[in-house]
């Protein structure tokens, strides 16, 4: 994506001139809050809306020249739950089979070892409505996967999940991203999600691009490390130059903030016993991706609709012929 800039009739400007590339096989993470102008992008992406300029290549195809034959690399997964609960869950893969043209001698294998691969082979011939969330969503995956789709985007994977569910999704996630090399651009308000899965991030702000890069380098982005040092004996106020700095002070609790916990805890420790302190015990935290959202993000993060989530992923479907 390159120059991407989306203005609609009365004159919102809802995406900014971004430009960012998501690497063949990896899963990227798209994240940002309530109008930043991630879903614009999102259906710019996928074809669904017209940017006012800018460049999109999809594996080398013109997505604006050639937007049927871009959306045939497509699998589409939102975020509420847009299976058919009427149906058996084999009956739901056969219909997207169907929409999206898999030869007719093919739909019945790629159905079952879709059904295999996401541990849902005994339920196939079960009412979706008798699943369980977490089955039903990965039966949303399973669904998408049936024309083999070489990009994958995924709206809030786990959202209303319980923890076990959520385990299993982003571990199935994970597994086809590494056995099938699929790429994945996943779009999710779970901080702890996203540094689980994601190769590399966006943060998006104001229908700009906030920052861009791996979860790592992105909370070192942030600050140091803290570490939270409980003393006793003498005060310590202030630290010497190049080992850190002392954020607050209080009676027996100081905290300090330094470059690497890991090997400023020592150095630290010893600092403190030769200035008089006697070292009670000593915690480390790390900035964590919530840290970086609220640095570079403010606000709620985006909601859809299931109606407009149901029309999107169909809207892939039917005019990737």
């Amino acid at each position: 994506m390159r120059s991407l800039t989306k203005i609609y009739s009365d004159g919102n400007k809802a995406v900014d001139d971004i430009s960012f590339n998501v690497h063949e096989g990896e899963i990227f993470g798209l994240l940002g809050p309530n109008g930043a102008g991630k879903t614009t992008t999102i259906k710019m992406i996928t074809t669904l809306a017209k940017p006012t300029s800018g460049q999109i290549s999809v594996f080398g195809v013109d997505a604006l020249r050639a937007p049927q034959e871009t959306r045939r690399m497509f699998g589409f997964v939102p975020q509420a739950i847009s299976v058919d609960g009427d149906l058996t869950g084999y009956e739901n893969l056969l219909i997207f089979a169907k929409l999206f043209f898999v030869d007719r001698d093919e739909r019945k294998n790629r159905i079952l070892d879709a059904l295999e691969y996401f541990g849902l082979a005994d339920k196939g011939d079960v009412l979706v409505k008798n699943y369980s969330g977490g089955m039903m969503r990965r039966l949303e995956i399973a669904q998408a996967l049936v024309n083999r789709p070489k990009i994958l985007f995924l709206d809030e994977p786990s959202i209303g999940l319980d923890p076990y569910s959520k385990k299993q999704v982003v571990e199935q996630v994970q597994e086809l991203n590494k056995e099938f090399g699929t790429t994945i651009l996943i779009t999710t308000h779970d901080m702890a999600e996203a540094d689980a899965l994601c190769d590399r991030l966006s943060i998006m702000n104001g229908g700009k691009i906030a920052i861009t890069g791996a979860p790592s380098d992105l909370k070192r982005s942030v600050g140091g490390d803290v570490l939270t040092v409980k003393t006793s004996g003498h005060a310590i106020s202030g630290m010497p130059p190049g080992l850190g700095s002392v954020v607050s002070s209080e009676p027996g609790t100081v905290k300090v903030l330094v470059e690497d916990g890991d090997t400023a805890i020592p150095r630290v420790t010893d600092y403190f016993e030769r200035a008089g302190a006697t070292v009670e015990s000593v915690s480390l935290s790390r900035p964590t991706l919530d840290d970086v959202f609220m640095k570079y993000a403010q606000g709620g993060l985006d909601e859809g609709s299931f109606r407009e989530a149901r029309s999107t992923r169909r809207s892939i479907a039917r005019y990737g012929r």
